[in-house]
């Protein structure tokens, strides 16, 4: 008898222990899948394998749950150096290669995917969280526009483009999550390669 009280124990540390991180890869998925509205503390512990009372200990509220996911989960920054996407001269190739290196649309975090596009309008951490990644993705894009152009670009024409960029990023992965969410196969590369090209061709002309 004190072997399995002993065990027990061990399985209730390793529980409590592993216990934060249990609660907000669940609450990931179920937010992912169902919306933050829909998705109850208790469905949030059952999923997690944990006691609902563990989930207030860690978290007061079910918002703070999602602030912790906003805060730990998104990337700090989308890229730190530029020089390995940047193809001298040829704005749309590097802005494919930045498109790879970002992975908006296929980030294997559903955060990013869906529950940043599904609670952006009613939640404020998310929603800062959201608009923060677009001056990041804005300031990067600009910087791998002039670096890539093949002459000078006016500062404004290159807050244009990659503006015009950013948010083609954003309808794409959004139009992608809504696939995903339907069952329906993705779009291929060409669509990124088709608005890359359209951005780089405006550049150009603009000067």
């Amino acid at each position: 008898m004190p072997k399995p009280r002993r065990a027990g124990r061990r399985r209730s540390a390793k529980v409590d222990g592993d216990a934060r991180l249990l609660i907000l890869d669940a609450a990931e998925k179920l937010f992912a899948a169902q919306g933050f509205d829909a998705t109850a503390t208790a469905s949030i512990a059952a999923a997690a394998g944990v006691p609902k009372g563990l989930v207030f200990y860690y978290f007061p509220t079910k918002d703070s749950i999602l602030t912790a996911l906003m805060a730990e989960r998104i990337p700090p920054r989308p890229i730190d150096d530029i020089g390995t996407l940047v193809a001298p001269g040829d704005p749309a190739a590097s802005l494919v290669n930045l498109d790879t290196a970002l992975n908006l649309r296929d980030h294997h975090s559903s955060v990013l995917r869906v529950i940043m596009w599904r609670e952006a309008d009613t939640h404020p951490d998310v929603r800062r969280q959201l608009r923060h990644l677009r001056d990041q993705m804005l300031d990067v894009t600009a910087k791998v526009l002039q670096a890539s152009a093949p002459g000078p670009v006016r500062p404004g024409t290159l807050r244009a483009c990659a503006a015009a960029w950013v948010s083609a990023m954003f309808a794409i992965a959004s139009t992608d999550r809504l696939h995903a969410l339907d069952g329906i196969p993705l779009p291929t590369g060409d669509e990124v390669l088709n608005v890359a090209q359209v951005v780089a061709a405006g550049m150009a002309q603009l000067g």
